[in-house]
Parts: C-alpha cells; structure tokens; sequence
C-alpha cells in the first residue's frame, strides 16, 4: 500500500508501480529447478491469478482541493496505464466458439482511494476505485478481474456447456425423426410404366379426348390413332387373298 500526500509529483509516483511490475516479475528457482515468482515467497497465497494488488491513499490535506486531487488520480492512472492493463491474449472464442475472445495478463491491480473516503466510509464500504474498471467498488469487486484468464476460462467452460447442450438437442431430435420415419408404412410400389406405341412412340392410349370407340380393337402395340390409320391403308396382296391376321402380342 502506497499513501500518496500529493508532496511529490504525479510522474514520480507513476514511476513507483514499474519498479512493482520489474519486482513482480523476477522468478527464481526451487530445490527441484521449478520457476516461481520472487514474490510469492513473500506473500501468502490469495488464491487469485496474476500479481498482487497495490492501493493507494491519496491524503490531499489542506494543500490540494477536490478537483485537483481527481486530476491528479487520473494523472497517475494515465501514466501507469501499461502497469495495470497489462497484456492482451487473443485466445479466440475458445471451445469451438467463433467470436472473439481473451484475456489480460501480466497487469497489477491498481486501486486508488481517498484518506477521507476511508474514514467516513470505512475499507469495506465501495470506496476502492480500480484502474480500468470505471466505478467506485468494494474491495472483493475491485479485486475481481473480468478480463482476467480465470474470467475467460469460465466464459469458455459456459460455452463449452452450451455447445454440449446443442449437440445433444441435436441428437435427440435425429433420433426422434429416424424413429417417426421408421414408423411410418413402406410406401406402395409404383406401377410399371406402360410402353409406347411402337409406331409414333406416343402413349399408348391415345391423345386426351381421343374418341375410342371409333378406333380399332387394342393390339397392345399401337395407340388409337395408329390404330386407325393401319386399319385404313389399303391391303397387301397377302392380306387381300388370306386377310388380315392380327400380330400377337
């Protein structure tokens, strides 16, 4: 925790938060040659991913009015804005997701706060002001990173979940429509197609509105019409001396 009483200039304050980002940094070695960061050997575990939080108090006194006091937060908070943004990782829309998606690391939690604040609200009280969040909040709110790697694996895992649901509607409904269609009769086996006429390929039956009953007996081979015309030709010799014969089928 820093306590900043606005005798020392914005830039030398800005400058305190990278020398806490080189320290975050630094790793060494354990007894089985694992890196970890320096830090952790000083600090107990909070459960949280990434580097611990640093607060400051702004203690303006009778020195600094309110306006210049918001002036100089906004100051410091624009000078550090690559301490506690930190970097961007494009992990996509992770499972299977299409959109855009990612996550922030390597950032320090930055959260400023008043003296004035504290006393007439208390620490528990939404008097915490995070760098990048935008909004006073309580201290667990300020704490939590929505764009941090555990924010983004949980959107994942709710994405997961929601594509295995999907899967799975998906599923039951195939297998609902393959058991109606199994259900369902055999359709009735179309009927073989009737040949044409062997003589104008036509249908066999005749044009529509063709008057049948002034056409010969059906042979099986030739429609109406072609009917009429061979029976209207003159004979052949043959066919004048022993008559017509009718061809079988």
């Amino acid at each position: 925790m820093e306590v900043y009483n606005c005798t020392e200039s914005a830039d030398t304050l800005a400058a305190k938060f990278e020398k806490y980002l080189r320290y975050f940094r630094l790793k060494s070695k354990n007894s089985r040659g694992h890196e970890s960061p320096v830090w952790r050997t000083q600090y107990p575990s909070t459960g949280r991913e990434g580097h611990p939080p640093v607060a400051v108090v702004f203690n303006p006194g009778a020195r600094t009015g309110p306006q210049a006091m918001k002036n100089r937060m906004n100051t410091v908070m624009e000078l550090t804005r690559l301490v506690w943004s930190g970097s961007y990782h494009g992990a996509g829309g992770g499972y299977g997701a299409e959109e855009r998606d990612g996550y922030y690391d390597y950032a320090i939690p930055l959260l400023f706060t008043t003296l004035d604040r504290l006393q007439t609200s208390g620490p528990c009280e939404a008097v915490w002001w995070r760098c990048g969040h935008g909004q006073w909040e309580t201290l667990p709110d300020a704490l939590a990173n929505p764009a941090d790697h555990d924010a983004w694996y949980a959107r994942d895992e709710q994405r997961r979940r929601q594509r295995d649901e999907e899967r799975e509607r998906q599923h039951q409904e195939g297998a609902a429509e393959r058991e109606r269609w199994a259900q369902e009769p055999d359709p009735d086996p179309e009927p073989e197609p009737v040949p044409p006429c062997e003589r104008c390929r036509g249908p066999i039956t005749g044009p529509l509105g063709y008057d049948l009953e002034s056409a010969p007996t059906e042979d099986g081979r030739h429609c109406p019409s072609c009917r009429t015309d061979l029976h209207q030709q003159y004979p052949t010799l043959r066919q004048a001396v022993f008559g017509r014969r009718s061809r079988s089928k």
